[in-house]
C-alpha cells in the first residue's frame, strides 16, 4: 500500500539535485551542479556574444539553449533557497496520509491521487528524455545531411558553445558531444523532475479537497444513517485551514519559479518558432524540424502545466464553497450553522498560484504567453526578411 503521493522517480531526482531535505552532503550535490551549469552557461554565452554563426536562424537555436540553461539554474537556486518551505510541505503531506491511513474513504481518494500523481510524473519525465534524444537526433542528422559540415571543426554541437580549444579531430568531437548528451539528458531529467513535483503537490491538494467535500456531504447528510458522528464542523474548519496553509506554502515556493518560467518560455518559444519557421526553405529542413519541434511544444506544454495548475486549483478551491452551500447545513444547531457559514466565505477567495506575485495562473495567462510570443516572433521575421532583402 503506497503511503506518499511521491513517485520514486520524483524522489530519487529531488535526491539527486539536492533538493530533498534532510540528506547528507547536499552542499556537496549542489556545489557540483553550480560548477557543471555555470560553466556550460560561460561557453554558451562566449558563442552567443563572440561568434558569427553561419545563419541567424542557428544563432537564435543557440540564443534558446542558452535561455533554457540560465533560467534552470535560477529554478534550482530558488528551490535551494526555499528547501525550509519545502520540507514544511513534506511534513504536511505525510502527516495527512498518517492521519487518514485508519479512514476508508479518505484513503482510497488519496491513493487514486498518488496513482495518478506516479503517471503523470512518468509521462512528464519520459516526455522531456524524449525530447533530449530528438533534439541530439536533429543535430547529428544535420551534420550528416550538410557535406560541408562533415570535417570536425564544421560540425554543428548539441549545445551551441565557444570553448577555448579547436575541435580539430573526430575524437574531440565525439568526446565533446557525448559529454554535451550526457549533460543534456541531465537537463532534460531535471525539468521533469521540477513540473512533476508541482503536479504531484497540485493533485495532492486537490484529493485534500475532495476528502473536504465527502466530509461535508457526510457531517450533513439528510440520511441519519449516514451521517458521521466523527466528522465535526471544528473538524471540517480544521481541514480547511490545513488546505490554505498547504496552497500558501505551495504559492510561496512556486511564485517566483513561475515567474521565470513564462518570462523564459516567452523567449524560448519565439527563438524556436523563428527557427522552425526560416528553416522550411532550407535543405536541411526536416534535420532542423526533427530537432525544434519537440523542444517547442515541451517549451509550450510547461507554460500550460504551470498555468493549469494555477486554474485548477482555483476551480478546486471553489468547490469547497459549493460543497458546504449544497450540505444540509440549515437543519443543524445555529452554533454550527455559523462555523459551516465562515467555510462559505472562506472559500469565496480563490486558492490560487500567482506569477511572481503580480498576476494569477490561469488559462488564460497561457493565452497571453501565446499572443506575445507570436508577436515577438512575426517582429524577427520582420527584421529577419529586411536583412535578406538588404
Amino acid at each position: 500500500m503506497r503511503t506518499s503521493t511521491f513517485s520514486r522517480i520524483v524522489k530519487a531526482g529531488l535526491r539527486f539535485f539536492g533538493i530533498w531535505p534532510y540528506l547528507p552532503l547536499t552542499w556537496l550535490v549542489r556545489s557540483y551542479w553550480i560548477i557543471s551549469l555555470v560553466t556550460v552557461q560561460v561557453f554558451q554565452n562566449i558563442y552567443v556574444v563572440n561568434n558569427e554563426p553561419s545563419s541567424f536562424s542557428e544563432f537564435m537555436d543557440g540564443v534558446g539553449s542558452a535561455v533554457t540553461h540560465s533560467f534552470m539554474m535560477i529554478k534550482l537556486i530558488i528551490l535551494w533557497v526555499n528547501q525550509r518551505k519545502f520540507r514544511d510541505i513534506l511534513q504536511m503531506m505525510t502527516a495527512d496520509w498518517q492521519n487518514h491511513m485508519s479512514k476508508h474513504q479518505p484513503l482510497n481518494i488519496m491513493t487514486k491521487t498518488a496513482f495518478l500523481a506516479r503517471r503523470m510524473s512518468r509521462i512528464i519525465v519520459g516526455w522531456n528524455l524524449c525530447n533530449v534524444v530528438m533534439y541530439s537526433l536533429g543535430v547529428i542528422a544535420a551534420n550528416v545531411g550538410d557535406p560541408e559540415k562533415w570535417e570536425p571543426y564544421n560540425r554543428e554541437l548539441i549545445l551551441k558553445m565557444k570553448f577555448p580549444f579547436e575541435i580539430s579531430t573526430h575524437t574531440i568531437y565525439v568526446v565533446v558531444t557525448v559529454v554535451q548528451f550526457i549533460h543534456l539528458v541531465f537537463i532534460g531529467f531535471i525539468l521533469g523532475i521540477l513540473h512533476s513535483l508541482l503536479a504531484t503537490l497540485i493533485l495532492h491538494i486537490g484529493g485534500q479537497i475532495e476528502i473536504l467535500q465527502d466530509w461535508l456531504k457526510s457531517a450533513f447528510s439528510r440520511n441519519k444513517s449516514e451521517q458521521s458522528d466523527e466528522i465535526t464542523p471544528q473538524l471540517l474548519i480544521t481541514k480547511h485551514q490545513q488546505i490554505i496553509m498547504f496552497s500558501e506554502n505551495i504559492e510561496n515556493l512556486y511564485t517566483s519559479i513561475a515567474f521565470m518560467v513564462l518570462l523564459s518560455d516567452t523567449m524560448i518559444i519565439c527563438c524556436l518558432g523563428f527557427v522552425i519557421v526560416t528553416s522550411l526553405n532550407e535543405p536541411n529542413a526536416a534535420a532542423i524540424l526533427v530537432k525544434c519541434i519537440m523542444f517547442y511544444i515541451t517549451m509550450n506544454f510547461e507554460v500550460f502545466l504551470y498555468c493549469y495548475a494555477g486554474e485548477y486549483l482555483s476551480a478546486k478551491s471553489k468547490l469547497i464553497g459549493d460543497a458546504a452551500y449544497d450540505s444540509l447545513w440549515y437543519n443543524v444547531a445555529a452554533k454550527n450553522r455559523r462555523i459551516v457559514l465562515f467555510v462559505v466565505l472562506r472559500s469565496q477567495k480563490r486558492l490560487t498560484i500567482t506569477c511572481g506575485k503580480i498576476m494569477d495562473l490561469t488559462l488564460e495567462r497561457f493565452t497571453s504567453v501565446m499572443k506575445a510570443s507570436a508577436s515577438y516572433m512575426s517582429v524577427l521575421l520582420a527584421m529577419y526578411s529586411r536583412r535578406l532583402a538588404y
